[in-house]
């Protein structure tokens, strides 16, 4: 089957089914910041999200190369949907006592995506992958053995080797045999980032659960909500610029731009998003109260690393530079002291503020930058 042939533009229901899967896998990471929000549950929460996101991301170049159109193809995806729900299970203790069911699982889902990847149109990618699996594996051994093991500081050390191992793929590989369709891959992970931001406006419901409906509680709501939505503002403003700039890189270098743009810039991204529900969940239930070092830290830190994220994925596609979103970042980290003397409702209106702010200014300086183009002569 030729690439032509297999062009596909839009996103299966069947890929958005399994996205949901990432729904939970974003709560159970969510969860284990929120409850922990010190410096060893937040390097968790940072080794699992580099595993999960790069088999994630795996999937996504997987049904960019592969079409479920039949069958088989379409219970061996569901079977990789399993398992990341049992991967997405065991996230809450995988450092306590079922890091091998994580490993496990991890495991098998290398093992589903290499069985499908090889089903590819692209005869050169089908070989690759067999490459690229045996990185992969080396990752799921590297984790199994840092929860048998299950003592510091060796299992934080093999878990970080099992990431590394994962993603040095990226450097040590030839990626110009793997071919990506451009429009179904960005339109992929924009459906990503809209199920991780809806982890959010979920963190601002279980906030508030619970809770008398007070104006402070129903403010925090709206605020926390008005962040989310900011966040989505600044993705999803240049979607259709980001878009053209990828489809225009040229077919051999494309594999390689995708590691950058939307597999590295996008965990900063997806961390960062992680760590503001964290801090939602925990302010909106206690409007008025001191946060606490690190809740405040995840709040004002999340922001500032999604912002990150996000001048690395414009600048890395060289569409506009975005620098006041990295103004929006280190203003955002200012607003901590907020938190820890004030309330987490003080921190979170003036943040969200300082956010609104720095889209208003990024909007007109790239409208000032377009109309000043040679092109808009």
């Amino acid at each position: 089957m030729s690439a032509a042939s297999d062009e596909r533009d839009r996103v299966s229901t069947l890929e958005l089914f399994f996205d949901l899967v990432f729904v939970f896998t974003i709560t159970q990471l969510t969860g284990v910041l929120a409850h922990h929000p010190d410096g060893e549950h937040l390097l968790q929460v940072a080794l699992m999200l580099t595993v999960i996101w790069w088999m994630y991301g795996g999937f996504v170049w997987l049904t960019n190369a592969v079409a479920t159109d039949t069958t088989r193809r379409r219970l061996l995806l569901l079977g990789g949907m399993a398992c990341f729900m049992v991967i997405s299970l065991s996230i809450p203790t995988a450092f306590s006592g079922d890091g091998e069911i994580f490993a496990g699982a991890y495991l098998a889902v290398i093992l589903v995506h290499a069985a499908l990847f090889t089903r590819s149109w692209n005869a050169e990618a089908a070989r690759a992958i067999l490459t690229t699996v045996r990185f992969n594996l080396a990752a799921a051994l590297l984790i199994l053995a840092g929860a048998l093991i299950g003592d510091e500081p060796w299992e934080y050390i093999l878990w970080g080797l099992g990431a590394l191992a994962a993603i040095s793929t990226t450097w040590l590989q030839d990626s110009t045999r793997f071919r990506i369709q451009p429009s179904h891959f960005v339109e992929r992970h924009g459906l990503v980032v809209i199920v991780a931001l809806g982890e959010s406006v979920v963190a601002v419901g279980i906030g508030a659960s619970g809770q008398e409906l007070t104006a402070g509680v129903l403010g925090v709501a709206v605020a926390g909500l008005a962040l989310s939505a900011a966040l989505w503002w600044s993705y999803f403003e240049v979607e259709d610029e980001a878009g053209a700039a990828f489809a225009a890189v040229p077919d051999e270098h494309r594999a390689q731009q995708a590691l950058t743009s939307y597999y590295f810039a996008h965990l900063l991204l997806l961390g960062g998003v992680i760590a503001v529900a964290a801090g939602l969940e925990e302010g909106i239930a206690h409007p008025y109260d001191t946060a606490s070092l690190g809740i405040a830290l995840c709040l004002s830190g999340g922001a500032a690393a999604y912002f990150a994220g996000e001048v690395a994925f414009r600048r890395s596609l060289g569409i506009a530079h975005g620098a006041w979103l990295g103004v929006a970042g280190l203003v955002a980290l200012a607003t901590v002291p907020l938190g820890t003397a004030g309330s987490a409702l003080l921190q979170l209106v003036v943040l969200l503020a300082a956010v609104v702010a720095c889209l208003v200014a990024e909007a007109g300086s790239t409208r000032r930058l377009i109309e000043a183009s040679p092109e808009a002569g």
